[in-house]
């Protein structure tokens, strides 16, 4: 019920579409318990002989009940299509909801969690819900005003033959119940199949090029397999108990008719029943047993719908845990300064990831992040922006502690370039646009050249314009990355983050992105973490981060002095290219 008043409160936009969705209904439904009683009427008045005036009384009633079924045109069009429209247009906005909340989420969120998984609630999950208003909600009033319309014009009828009509009634409600209970497990074993189904088949897709590179296409198949048939196991148990339980119901109904059939005819050796009141009687009878077996049907698509608005709730209800403060303030005029001050970090599971890091960057500085791989530095970048909370001690960007500032003016004013580059599906032109979708060409232009991408571009097909392919697969890697430093220039942010932007290209590739970051070193803060020790040595301050402690800190020459932990990295990665 709680999941039903949710739904329900979200519908509540579409109100006015369901108003009149639901008196044309019960309108339909008036028409549809009115034409058996004048059909009644005429044969009524056929049995008893037809003279000129019944004769013009059936010719009225026929042009009554001509008008009548106009009217069901009429009124079943507008139940059905405004319900539709209503169900569809709550669907569109549950989905861009559902979007907006996944953006909102902390990236701790998305730890556990499968892509393909969550783009079938996004989608799939969140189309049952037209199942449920267009469909459901409006042949539920139907099946109930027809029920309790029919119920008391059989009681007006006769009244005991309408009790008898009743009896199977408490069995099949009790039957929908126990089916309910059973079938609902197996719809969210079905729905959750379905996004298990969805992440295996994007993980897939996404890695077939390593697929096809290790042969490992019978292997990857049967996984998909295996998951495909997990779902159709799970839909298949609902559908055995639906098997079961919809003859039943059909089983009591028909009781139901046979019940009628005997005492009606009871009644009528008791001449205690008129002709045309059986007539009536038995044209009522498939309107009353009709809504009972859709209610019946309609119970199966409920839990079916349920299963899915159950796995789209869990989400719109998930809390955020980065949120802005009550009173949080706007960031203006950032000039660069970013300074940790005692900061420790877990991701929840006790393992420390920093441990009471502290360290000053004034504005324009460039102060590279350096060390083994896992020991904390991107961990480092991404408290900076504020994707993740601190556990102890504050981070500070011009004295304001980043947890005091909207998100939103926080990360404008960082502009991160990450080791594994993401571009969108379009253009060049584009993807450094991301960054100022108001930008002109000319800006866009000056960006790339800032990032020594420019004759890259122009030597390219269709230059500015050219496609870059899903992720970027058109173009090489230190492409990419230029790409995304162009992006990031754009942008005009005073803080740039680098997380190993030279990490994957030749050096070549690396001299043309180090050019790139030398042209923009001085003018804004950079923070860069580098494996490539050779790509920072002018920074102003370098530190050695060893199992989440800064364990040195000062510029290279410095450091080398020392000869400590930097100079046997910087002595092995020289052999290294040696060798």
């Amino acid at each position: 019920m709680r999941t039903l008043w949710k739904l329900t409160k979200e519908a509540a936009r579409y109100k006015g579409l369901y108003v009149i969705a639901i008196c044309s209904t019960l309108a339909l439904t008036f028409v549809n318990l009115t034409a058996p009683k004048i059909l009644s009427k005429m044969t009524g008045i056929v049995s008893k002989g037809v003279d000129s005036d019944a004769l013009s009384t059936i010719r009225r009633l026929a042009f009554y009940l001509l008008g009548l079924y106009l009217l069901r045109v009429l009124f079943r069009f507008l139940s059905n299509y405004l319900a539709h429209r209503a169900a569809w247009y709550l669907v569109g906005d549950l989905r861009s909801r559902l979007y907006d909340k996944l953006q909102s989420l902390d990236l701790a969120f998305f730890h556990d969690k499968q892509t393909g998984d969550l783009m079938s609630r996004v989608v799939n999950d969140t189309r049952d819900f037209e199942l449920l208003y267009a469909h459901m909600i409006p042949d539920i009033i139907t099946n109930l005003v027809t029920f309790v319309g029919v119920l008391i014009i059989l009681l007006t009828v006769n009244w005991k033959l309408a009790l008898i009509t009743c009896a199977p009634i408490p069995l099949i409600l009790i039957s929908g119940v126990i089916f309910a209970k059973v079938v609902r497990p197996f719809f969210r074993a079905s729905q959750k199949a379905m996004g298990e189904l969805n992440a295996q088949l994007q993980d897939s897709l996404s890695g077939l090029h390593e697929i096809q590179a290790f042969g490992q296409e019978e292997y990857e198949g049967e996984r998909v397999q295996t998951k495909s048939f997990l779902q159709v196991t799970a839909m298949l148990r609902a559908l055995r108990a639906s098997a079961l339980f919809h003859p039943c119901v059909e089983l009591l109904s028909s009781a139901g008719t046979v019940l009628v059939v005997f005492f009606g005819g009871y009644l009528a050796y008791r001449s205690q029943l008129t002709v045309a009141d059986i007539v009536a009687f038995v044209l009522y009878l498939s309107l009353f047993y009709a809504p009972v077996s859709g209610l019946a049907n309609l119970l199966e698509s409920l839990q079916q719908s349920l299963a899915g608005a159950e796995r789209v709730t869990l989400i719109l209800d998930t809390p955020s845990k980065i949120q802005d403060a009550p009173d949080a303030k706007t960031l203006t005029e950032v000039k660069g300064a970013v300074a940790f001050d005692h900061v420790s970090f877990d991701y929840g599971n006790g393992i420390p990831i920093l441990k009471d890091v502290s360290f000053e960057c004034k504005p324009g500085m460039m102060v590279a992040l350096v060390g083994p791989t896992g020991v904390g530095k991107t961990t480092a970048t991404q408290l900076i922006s504020r994707f993740y909370d601190t556990v102890e001690g504050r981070i500070l960007i011009d004295g304001n502690d980043v947890r005091d500032v909207t998100l939103s003016s926080l990360r404008h004013n960082i502009s991160p370039v990450l080791q594994d580059t993401f571009l969108f599906n379009g253009t060049i032109a584009e993807n450094i646009g991301y960054a100022r979708p108001d930008a002109t060409p000319e800006e866009i232009e000056e960006a790339a050249k800032a990032a020594n991408i420019h004759e890259d571009i122009l030597h390219m097909p269709d230059g500015y314009e050219t496609q870059v392919g899903e992720r970027g697969l058109r173009l090489s890697g230190g492409q990419k990355q230029r790409v995304a430093i162009a992006r990031a220039i754009l942008r005009n942010s005073p803080i740039i983050v680098l997380d190993e932007a030279t990490a994957s290209v030749d050096v070549q590739t690396e001299r043309q992105i180090q050019s790139a970051i030398n042209r923009i070193t001085g003018q804004r803060t950079i923070i860069a973490i580098a494996h490539r020790l050779s790509t920072i040595r002018n920074a102003d301050l370098i530190l050695v981060f060893r199992d989440g402690e800064i364990v040195e800190r000062g510029n290279h020459a410095e450091l080398m002095a020392k000869q400590g932990f930097y100079y046997d990295l910087q002595k092995s990665q020289e052999l290294t290219i040696t060798e």
